[in-house]
């Protein structure tokens, strides 16, 4: 297999803009939430070019030896413009979601592409609670309240660990690097509606087995790295960049500016796969920012 480039699901959700179509040239409704830029997931697998899904196109032969021990592909990339606020949520372990769910739990990573001005995340508790205070600030509604509170700008990183209470705030254009999977407990949703004029569904119960309800420490990394767990790392390119991966595909998602790779003319909004062991090559301007994910192993 060659480096291919590739064409993403995308989720016109309620709460979505027109970033992603208008700056990136992604999805054709009126407003789009989500795009995944990379998806095995059978909810939004991500095609190449001439249509053949991602999860034909690239066999396990081609993922390296760092994902052999998974059952499933470790990794999603998505990009995420919040016009509105998301739900606040919670992921759960793989521990709980293989038993419970037949899939990954949910580790991620946000990079904040841009942001508007006051625009924030939701990560974690201020302080320890307990878990009578946790349901009872959902069953008042003030469970925001609780909550750590970021105002975010253009670069920020943060890493979120499943079983963090998180919820991304109206504003913020976000690349999410995460395990891959769909799991997501609601819950409090800002009492909204969906299309079928029903309240969304709540999953408060789950969430209240999984949620970490301690305070929440940030995590750093080192070198470059903007997240890293057994499923995923991060990093992010800028103008001209080489590599080679020997044990993992290679993740491209051109986040800024364009260029060439390999020869082959790419923009923001592009989305490349490279097999393992295949060399790259990208030449760009300096304002160039490329989302490199690949999978370290476990």
């Amino acid at each position: 297999m060659d480096i291919t480039k590739l064409t993403p699901a995308t989720k016109a959700y309620l709460w979505g803009g027109k970033k992603l179509k208008e700056q990136y040239g992604l999805g054709d409704t009126e407003t789009v939430a989500e795009a995944w830029m990379l998806s095995f997931h059978p909810d939004g697998e991500g095609k190449t070019e001439s249509g053949v899904p991602v999860s034909r196109a690239a066999g396990r032969e081609t993922w390296g030896r760092a994902c052999q021990s998974f059952p499933f592909f470790p990794a999603m990339v998505k990009l995420i413009d919040a016009a509105d606020n998301l739900s606040v949520q919670v992921h759960p372990s793989d521990e709980y979601a293989l038993q419970h769910e037949g899939q990954f739990g949910k580790t991620e990573m946000w990079y904040i592409v841009s942001a508007e001005s006051g625009a924030g995340i939701y990560l974690g508790f201020e302080r320890d609670v307990t878990p009578t205070e946790f349901a009872d600030a959902i069953r008042a509604g003030n469970l925001l309240s609780l909550l750590r509170f970021v105002p975010v700008r253009q670069g920020d990183c943060y890493f979120i660990p499943a079983g963090t209470v998180h919820a991304i705030g109206k504003g913020c254009l976000i690349a999410e690097v995460q395990q891959n999977s769909n799991l997501t407990y609601r819950v409090f949703d800002y009492n909204r509606v969906g299309a079928d004029g029903k309240p969304r569904e709540l999953h408060v119960e789950k969430a209240m087995r999984v949620s970490n309800l301690c305070r929440y420490t940030p995590v750093a990394f080192a070198n470059g790295v903007l997240g890293a767990c057994p499923y995923f790392a991060a990093r992010l390119l800028q103008g001209n960049a080489s590599g080679k991966n020997d044990d993992s595909y290679t993740s491209l998602v051109v986040l800024q500016g364009s260029g060439t790779l390999c020869g082959k003319p790419t923009k923001a909004g592009d989305s490349w796969f490279v097999p393992a062991g295949v060399p790259y090559t990208l030449c760009g301007s300096d304002d160039l920012r490329v989302l490199l994910t690949d999978t370290p192993g476990r």
